[in-house]
């Protein structure tokens, strides 16, 4: 230090020491490695994970938006909605973007929970997910409760345009109808079988957000949805509507396991109902089974039983074996082959052809069969469907079961003319009787309006042979025939009883029956083909004729009614 107090730098011993060379050249490598790392993570970022890192730039300012489309409609034949879309907003959130901690927010996210009807820890977990920049909170919500809900103004959550499927029907049409997932993909039913037409195409919207998350502009043109086709279906909803109501009123008074009906239009083979119970409603489902779901007019497959034996009669009658009027004797009420007993009701005693229908005889049936070959039956009942997977574009149509004729023993030859040792679903039978109410032709049955097309069907028995058989059954619904309560009032009817043992493992359970009737009316010239089946009826009656006719009549009449159908009968002639 000088003496006038000033200190003298350049004699510090700390400044006069000399520097060690390593600490310069240390200084100078850390600053270089400094600018490497600085290199690297610079082109880390702009070479290497430049998609990532734009993605997260993209995210925090951009956003692709997806503009659902509107699904089309299912209409019934004279333009009813049967499933359409209505406005259901979804909501979504940036849990990342939500300021969790302020407390004014807090109290907006417990409102939007109880608005939505979620428990809190349920709606905290939501925006809790691993995804930070998109999560679905709730899909498909009340449009007023969506409303509320944006009122609330709470940063990072947004609402979604989005649709929910509404079926107006309800239980009435839900097997036909079927029903949407939440992302309105169909599931069953026709929104299964014409999902490609019914789905429309999203478009999509390009935006730019603030860092608030508000959307400040587009940043391109929008996409704009494409709207899915509607559907119309030969559906009549009125029909549609009687045949559950009927169906379902049976089941219960019956004390049976479910039921079935399809109505088709005779001439034109357009599907007017087909209705199951159970049922469910495809507008709340939860808790369904698969006993609600099942759509057992399609998809189940019975032994028919005697309503077999029109075909087996109009096979005969075609190949020239009988006459409506030959004699067939079947005292004493039963017949063996193979070694096996075939038995009646009671013994019928002498009949003609037209009494083996009208009785219902087993051994009538049996001793007509033997008058053709196996072959010979074996392609009738093919050409009228049988065994024949249903040309039809609904889900879950099911193919019954038909032996190949070479394999058939003389007593499943003799089964088989009464219905037993093959299988059917309703709809196959209610598709196998379009051959007698067409003048003999086999047509196919729509599930879509036709417009007056006419339908191309194949000929297998000739007019004479279908006309004769449908008096047959005429007679089988009359006072002494299996089915006099299949009559109804104004129009004439005719049709077969079945009543059918269930199948339980390799044998027949001896308290549980399966109960059909399938006819048509008008008996001249039908106007409507209906087919019913009672599953397990167990209310102290178990014949066709008394459990499943009455659903016939009373579908029949008020069927014909909707049709405007001229009544063929004086009210005050018909027997009860």
């Amino acid at each position: 230090m000088t003496p006038n107090g000033r200190i003298r730098y350049g004699s510090s011993p700390l400044l006069a020491s000399p520097t060690p060379v390593w600490r310069s050249k240390f200084i100078v490598a850390s600053v270089a490695f400094g600018f490497l790392l600085l290199a690297g993570r610079a082109a880390y970022v702009q070479i290497f994970a430049n998609d990532f890192f734009q993605h997260q730039g993209e995210v925090r300012y951009q956003r692709t938006l997806e503009l659902p489309a509107n699904r089309g409609r299912i209409l019934d034949r004279n333009g009813l909605i049967l499933a359409s879309d209505i406005p259901a907003p979804s909501i979504w959130a940036i849990p990342e973007d939500i300021e969790r901690d302020d407390p004014a927010t807090q109290e907006k996210l417990r409102q939007a929970a109880k608005l939505l009807g979620m428990p809190q820890k349920d709606f905290d977990k939501k925006l809790e997910d691993e995804d930070k920049s998109f999560v679905w909170v709730k899909r498909q919500v009340d449009e007023p409760v969506a409303k509320q809900v944006a009122a609330l103004n709470i940063k990072g959550v947004y609402l979604r345009r989005d649709y929910r499927r509404q079926y107006p029907e309800g239980e009435a049409a839900a097997h036909l109808a079927g029903f949407t997932n939440v992302e309105d993909i169909g599931q069953e039913g026709i929104e299964l079988a014409f999902d490609h037409d019914l789905a429309g195409k999203a478009g999509s919207r390009h935006v730019l957000k603030d860092r608030l998350g508000h959307i400040v502009e587009d940043t391109e043109d929008q996409v704009p949805p494409t709207p899915g086709h509607d559907i119309q279906l030969s559906i009549d909803d009125q029909v549609q509507f009687v045949a559950y109501e009927k169906i379902r009123d049976a089941v219960i008074a019956n004390k049976a396991r479910a039921g079935s009906v399809v109505v088709v239009n005779a001439q034109t083979g357009e599907l007017l109902a087909m209705a199951n119970y159970p049922s469910y409603d495809p507008n709340d489902r939860h808790s369904l089974t698969g006993e609600q779901l099942r759509n057992r007019a399609m998809t189940d497959v019975f032994e028919p039983g005697s309503t077999m034996k029109p075909i087996t009669v109009a096979t005969a009658l075609q190949l020239g074996r009988v006459t409506p009027k030959t004699i067939i004797d079947t005292n004493p009420g039963r017949i063996t082959v193979s070694g096996a007993t075939i038995h009646d009701d009671e013994n019928f005693g002498v009949l003609t052809v037209e009494g083996v229908i009208q009785k219902s005889s087993n051994v009538g049936a049996t001793k007509i069969s033997q008058r053709m070959s196996a072959q010979e039956m074996w392609n009738s009942l093919t050409a009228v469907g049988l065994g024949q997977k249903p040309q039809t574009p609904f889900p879950g149509a099911v193919t019954g079961r038909l032996r190949p004729w070479k394999s058939w023993r003389p007593i499943e030859q003799a089964t088989m003319s009464y219905g037993y040792g093959l299988s059917a679903s309703l709809f196959q039978i209610a598709h196998a009787y379009t051959a007698f109410a067409h003048d003999g032709e086999v047509i196919p049955i729509s599930l879509l309006k036709n417009h007056g097309e006419e339908p191309a069907g194949v000929q297998v028995f000739s007019p004479l042979v279908a006309s004769e058989v449908r008096q047959m059954m005429h007679m089988a619904a009359a006072p002494g025939g299996t089915a006099p309560l299949a009559q109804t009032v104004g129009y004439s009817v005719g049709g077969k009883t079945g009543t059918a043992h269930k199948q339980v493992g390799k044998g027949y359970a001896s308290n549980k029956y399966r109960a059909w009737y399938t006819g048509m009316s008008p008996i001249d010239k039908p106007r409507i083909i209906v087919a019913v089946m009672v599953d397990e009826p167990s209310a102290g009656k178990y014949f066709g004729g008394l459990v499943a006719a009455p659903v016939f009549s009373q579908v029949v009449q008020q069927t014909l009614r909707i049709m405007n159908v001229v009544p063929d009968l004086a009210v005050t002639s018909m027997a009860h």
